[in-house]
């Protein structure tokens, strides 16, 4: 009970609580000690890792009672948790014995007191805290929490400083030392059954599901799953899928597009190669045609007579051996080149005219 009401500040938990700012081997007074009003944090001169001894000085702490203490950086010295059996009180000076029923307890600390021999079937195992291992500190008195239905009980009304956004308000917690399934009522003092889904209450103290809703009747716990129906379920895989095929025809859209343009591209590129190719066949055909229609075109001249005796070794030879002389090697290689010189198979196909 007092977990779930202090869930509504712990938020801003930092602006209340004054810890105090003396270190270790510093000063400090024990009466300072106390408890915060409103939230009931434990306070004290001294910094969150000291506490205040009885010599007046502040020393590190022997212990804690949380699984993850506050204030520490990393290399710190933690003080350890304490073994089965005991306890570490608010001042966290050292580990002492769990107290026995009836003698005195911090507040709210049922962790301080020894629990019943049948504490498996009295412990509170769900996460309201509304005992600890069937022990419960009352009015800061020890007790068991195993008073029935009907029977007298004891009950503790705590009022702490709830915070709402800029709001403040008081969140009245009240606690009992009946078993788990009743609750003690303020008014008869006497333990009653706890009621189900649907029934008039006051309080979530009266509610199985610890909800007492707005309107006054106990509502569904707050951790209990939401269920929907099938055509919830219909709805949701349907538009999942629908969002997948919608994705893979996108995809599929824009490649088919992208698979487009660079067809386009490549036709394009097709039809440039290609017209340049028309135009060298043209400037070829061209050139032959010039050649043909040169003065002794019909074979006739000087040149086509040589051409027309290409295949004469002995006409021939002379040509090559004065274009040695009178032409450069390379020049010569040119005109010995007969596979990749489309002039020379110009002058070729003149000379056979």
């Amino acid at each position: 009970m007092l977990l779930l009401s202090l869930t509504l500040f712990f938020s801003s938990w930092h602006t209340f609580v004054y810890a105090g700012d003396q270190s270790k081997g510093e000063n400090c007074t024990v009466t300072n000690n106390r408890l915060e009003f409103g939230t009931y944090q434990f306070h004290s001169d001294c910094d969150v890792k000291t506490y205040c001894s009885s010599q007046g000085t502040c020393e590190l702490k022997g212990c804690r009672k949380d699984q993850f203490p506050f204030g520490y950086a990393p290399g710190d010295y933690v003080p350890p948790l304490c073994p089965p059996g005991q306890f570490c009180p608010d001042e966290s000076d050292a580990c002492q014995p769990w107290l026995p029923v009836g003698t005195p307890c911090q507040l709210n600390r049922d962790d301080q007191c020894e629990p019943p021999p049948n504490w498996q079937q009295l412990a509170d195992t769900s996460k309201y805290g509304r005992n600890v291992n069937g022990s419960v500190c009352l009015n800061n008195v020890c007790m068991w929490a195993n008073v029935t239905v009907g029977q007298p009980c004891e009950v503790e009304n705590t009022a702490y400083t709830a915070y709402a956004g800029s709001n403040e308000f008081l969140d009245v917690v009240s606690r009992g030392n009946c078993q788990i399934g009743s609750y003690c009522d303020s008014q008869s003092l006497v333990c009653i059954q706890t009621k189900q889904l649907d029934e008039t209450c006051d309080a979530d103290k009266e509610c199985s599901s610890f909800n007492c809703l707005r309107k006054g009747v106990c509502g569904r716990g707050s951790d209990t799953p939401k269920h929907f129906g099938t055509l919830v379920y219909a709805v949701v895989g349907a538009g999942i899928f629908g969002g997948m095929f919608a994705t893979l025809i996108t995809l599929f859209l824009i490649h088919r597009r992208q698979r487009d343009q660079e067809r386009e591209k490549r036709l394009q590129y097709w039809c440039e190669q290609n017209a340049f190719r028309r135009s060298i066949m043209q400037m070829k055909e061209i050139a032959r045609t010039s050649i043909l229609s040169l003065p002794g075109g019909n074979g006739n001249s000087n040149r086509s007579t040589v051409c027309s005796r290409a295949g004469s070794e002995e006409s021939f030879t002379p040509m090559i051996q004065h274009s040695v002389h009178k032409s450069s090697g390379l020049r010569q290689q040119y005109l010995s080149d007969d596979n990749g010189s489309s002039y020379d198979e110009i002058m070729m196909q003149a000379g056979q005219r």
